[in-house]
C-alpha cells in the first residue's frame, strides 16, 4: 500500500490499514467501514486511550470504534447523559451548583446544591426529565476544550465545587491529575505537562469542566431513567455541605433499558436484607451498631453446611487448620505494612497496659506469624494454612449495605507458602479448586481479573512485582480462563486474581482471590531450609474463597431468591398432619426422616391445611409433606415438592431415597 504526503495511515482493531486524508477523524474511519457503525460509535480508542469521535488522528494511529453497546461505550453514554441532567438542572433552577457527575456501574448520578436549600421533588424529577429529553432532541453538539488554570477558574467562577477541584489540580502542579482519585475530584478533567484543563461545552450558555470522552452529540443520547435522590456529602465528608444526588440509569437501547429495569425489579424482590428478615435468617439490631449481624438459628444452618462443607474441601485438599485471635498488638500491624496503608479501614487503637492493640483487619499477619514459629523445611511446601477467621473492618455508615458491606465477618482464609518452582502449579491448582466449589453453590458463569500495580500506594521493588504478576498471568493462561486486566488495582503488597460470578439474573459479584505476595516473607523474615542446605524466602499466596461467608451468604441468598437448595436449606422438609389424629404419624415420619440426617419440622393441626400450607411455601422449602388417613394405613405422604406437582400416596421409603439424592446432586465433595 502506497500513501502520499497529504494522506495518513490507520491501523484498525482487526490489524488492516487504510489510508485516510490527512485531518480525518474516527468518523471517518467508521464510515469507511460502513453506516451500522457510524449510528453505533460513540467514541474512539485511538492508540490506546479513549477519545472523541470527531479527534483528528494522527499518521500512524491504531484506531479502535467504541460502540455504544459496550462496556466502554455504555460508559461514555452514562457520562454525557450525567451531563446533560446537570444541564437541565441548572436551566430549570437557576443559581444551582453542580459539583461531580460520573458514570458508575449501569447508571450515572450528578450531585447538585440548589439555591434557597430547596430539595428535589418528584415534580422536580419529572421537570428535570422533560428538559433533558428536549435537550437530547436538540442535538447539540459536545465540543471540547482546553483553558489554563487560571481561566478555568474564572469561568467556573459562580461554581465553587468545580473551583475547588480546580484548586486541587493546581496544587498537584505539572502531574497529570487522576479524574477517578477520590482526592482530587471524578471530574477533575484532565490537566497536561502545559497545565490546561479541559472542558466540554453543550451551548454557550452550558459549560463542563471533564476529561472525556463524550458522544458527538446529544442527540445520540435518550434510552435513560431518572431513579431517585439521595443525600450525599461532598467528598463523603460528614463534616462537609450535605448534596443532593440524583440517580439514573443510562443504556444503548430500549430494549436494553427495559431489561436492566426488570432485572431491577427483581433485584428488589430477592434483595438479602428483606429477605433474612422474612425468613428467620438473620438480622442487624440496633443495639449492636452498624455493620454487625447476628445468625438466628435458620441462617446459623444455613451457615454451618457452608463452613462444614469449607473445612471438608480444604482438609481433601492438604490444608492444615489454624486459629488466630481477634487483636493483636500494633507492632504486628506496623510489620505487615497494614498501619501504614491499611489504617483508615481498621478500627481504632486500644490502649492497653503493655502496649498498643488493635482489632485484625486481616489473618494474614498471624498466619506468617504461625509460619515462623520454628524453622521449616523445603519438604514441608507447600504449607497450605486454613482459617474461617473473623476480621473487623470500619466501613463509613452510608457504604455500610446488609451483608454486602459489613464491619465484622468471617473469611475462608487461606496462605499458601511455596517455593518459586511450586508457584504456577500451586496458582492453577486453586484456580481448578476456586472453580469447583463455586459450580457447587450454583455458579456456572466466571469472569477472572488481573489486578496490577498501582506504584503510589505499593511496597515493594518493581522486579518482585513483575514476577509475581507474571506467574498470575502465566497460571491464568496456563489454565485456560479468560481474564482481563484491571490497572492498579492490587492490593499494596501483591497483585491478585478476582473470579467474578453472575448471579440468577445476571448480575457479577466479585468473590473469590488470589493474591501473590513476595512482600509479607520479606517483611516477616520468613525462611525455609532448600534442598541445598541453604536458607530461602518463601512466596505467599493469599486466598479467600467464598470472600466472606456474610457476603457470600447475602450473594447466595440473592441468587436463588431465599429459595435454597435441598443441602442448603434450613429445613428440607415439613411435615403437616392434616387433623390432629394425624400428629403422631407425622412425628414418627419426621424422627425416621432425622434419623436418616434430614432437616424436618412438623407445625401441628392448628391451624388450617390451606393456610399452612401457603405458610410452608412462603418459607421456601424444598418440600411440604402432607398426611392423612390413607397415608397413616399405608404409610405414605402427600408430596409437594417446590416448584413441582403434588403427588399422592408416595411410600416413605422412597421419598427417603429421593431426598437424598436430591441432597447428594447439590453438592459435591470432590
Amino acid at each position: 500500500m502506497r500513501f502520499t504526503m497529504s494522506e495518513i495511515h490507520i491501523t484498525l482493531a482487526d490489524g488492516s490499514q487504510r489510508s485516510f486524508a490527512r485531518g480525518a477523524t474516527a468518523t471517518d474511519v467508521a464510515m469507511s467501514i460502513g453506516p451500522r457503525l457510524v449510528k453505533a460509535a460513540v467514541a474512539a480508542e485511538v492508540n490506546g486511550h479513549e477519545a472523541d469521535l470527531n479527534v483528528a488522528l494522527p499518521d500512524g494511529a491504531s484506531v479502535a470504534i467504541i460502540t455504544g453497546d459496550s462496556d466502554g461505550g455504555r460508559h461514555v453514554l452514562r457520562h454525557s447523559t450525567s451531563h446533560v441532567m446537570a444541564q437541565a438542572v441548572t436551566q430549570l433552577f437557576p443559581g444551582a451548583k453542580f459539583s461531580i457527575g460520573p458514570a458508575i456501574t449501569d447508571g450515572f448520578y450528578y450531585d447538585f446544591e440548589l439555591p434557597g436549600a430547596k430539595t428535589f421533588s418528584d415534580d422536580d424529577l419529572v421537570a428535570v426529565d422533560k428538559r433533558m429529553r428536549e435537550i437530547i432532541a436538540s442535538d447539540q453538539p459536545f465540543v471540547r476544550s482546553e483553558m489554563s488554570i487560571d481561566d478555568a477558574l474564572e469561568l467556573f467562577a459562580d461554581q465553587p465545587y468545580k473551583c475547588e477541584i480546580i484548586e486541587r489540580v493546581r496544587a498537584l502542579g505539572d502531574a497529570p491529575v487522576d479524574p477517578d482519585d477520590d482526592d482530587v475530584g471524578v471530574d477533575a478533567g484532565e490537566v497536561d505537562p502545559g497545565g490546561t484543563v479541559s472542558v466540554y461545552r453543550n451551548t454557550p450558555e452550558f459549560v463542563d469542566m471533564c476529561r472525556g470522552p463524550h458522544v458527538p452529540s446529544t442527540g445520540k443520547l435518550g434510552h435513560f431513567k431518572l431513579m431517585k435522590v439521595a443525600g450525599a456529602y461532598w467528598r463523603g465528608n460528614e463534616k462537609g455541605p450535605m448534596l443532593q444526588r440524583i440517580y439514573g440509569t443510562a443504556w444503548d437501547s430500549r430494549a436494553a433499558l427495559d431489561e436492566h429495569l426488570h432485572r431491577l425489579v427483581e433485584a428488589e424482590k430477592r434483595d438479602h436484607r428483606r429477605l433474612a428478615v422474612e425468613l428467620d435468617l438473620l438480622s442487624f439490631p440496633n443495639e449492636l451498631g452498624g455493620g454487625l449481624a447476628v445468625w438466628h438459628p435458620k441462617g446459623a444452618i444455613v451457615r454451618k453446611q457452608m463452613e462444614d462443607y469449607s473445612r471438608q474441601r480444604h482438609q481433601d485438599g492438604g490444608y492444615q487448620f489454624v486459629y488466630t485471635p481477634h487483636l493483636a498488638n500494633g507492632k504486628l500491624f506496623e510489620t505487615s505494612g497494614h498501619l501504614a496503608w491499611y489504617k483508615d479501614g481498621m478500627y481504632p487503637p486500644m490502649e492497653m497496659d503493655n502496649g498498643t492493640y488493635y482489632l485484625k483487619p486481616m489473618n494474614c499477619p498471624m498466619h506468617c506469624l504461625i509460619f515462623r514459629s520454628r524453622q521449616r523445611s523445603y519438604r514441608e511446601l507447600p504449607l497450605r494454612l486454613f482459617e474461617l477467621g473473623t476480621v473487623y473492618r470500619y466501613e463509613r455508615a452510608g457504604t455500610l449495605h446488609g451483608l454486602m458491606r459489613i464491619r465484622g465477618f468471617t473469611q475462608d482464609d487461606s496462605h499458601i507458602y511455596c517455593t518459586e518452582d511450586q508457584l504456577q502449579d500451586e496458582i492453577a491448582s486453586l484456580l481448578d479448586f476456586v472453580l469447583s466449589v463455586l459450580r457447587a453453590f450454583g455458579f456456572t458463569d466466571f469472569t477472572a481479573y488481573l489486578s496490577t500495580r498501582d506504584a503510589k500506594k505499593s511496597v515493594g521493588s518493581d522486579e518482585i512485582w513483575d514476577k509475581a504478576t507474571e506467574a498470575l498471568r502465566e497460571a491464568l493462561v496456563r489454565h485456560g480462563l479468560p481474564f482481563k486486566v484491571k490497572p492498579g488495582d492490587a492490593a499494596f503488597y501483591g497483585p491478585k486474581i478476582d473470579i467474578d460470578v453472575k448471579d440468577a439474573i445476571g448480575r457479577s459479584w466479585q468473590l473469590s482471590t488470589i493474591q501473590c505476595d513476595f512482600t509479607l516473607p520479606e517483611r516477616f523474615d520468613l525462611e525455609y531450609v532448600g534442598a541445598d542446605n541453604a536458607r530461602h524466602q518463601p512466596i505467599m499466596l493469599h486466598r479467600a474463597l467464598f470472600g466472606s461467608i456474610e457476603r457470600f451468604m447475602g450473594v447466595l441468598i440473592e441468587h436463588f431468591a431465599g429459595a435454597f437448595p435441598a443441602w442448603l436449606a434450613p429445613v428440607q422438609a415439613r411435615i403437616l398432619p392434616v387433623a390432629t389424629a394425624h400428629e403422631a404419624y407425622a412425628q414418627t415420619t419426621a424422627d425416621a426422616l432425622r434419623a436418616a440426617g434430614f432437616r424436618v419440622d412438623v407445625v401441628e393441626a392448628n391451624d388450617q391445611l390451606g393456610k399452612r400450607i401457603r405458610s410452608a411455601k412462603l418459607d421456601k422449602l424444598p418440600y411440604v409433606l402432607v398426611v392423612g388417613d390413607d397415608d397413616v394405613a399405608n404409610h405414605t405422604l402427600g408430596v409437594n415438592p417446590r416448584g413441582g406437582e403434588v403427588e399422592r400416596n408416595v411410600p416413605v421409603d422412597d421419598f427417603v431415597a429421593r431426598l437424598g439424592e436430591d441432597v447428594d446432586a447439590g453438592v459435591v465433595l470432590a
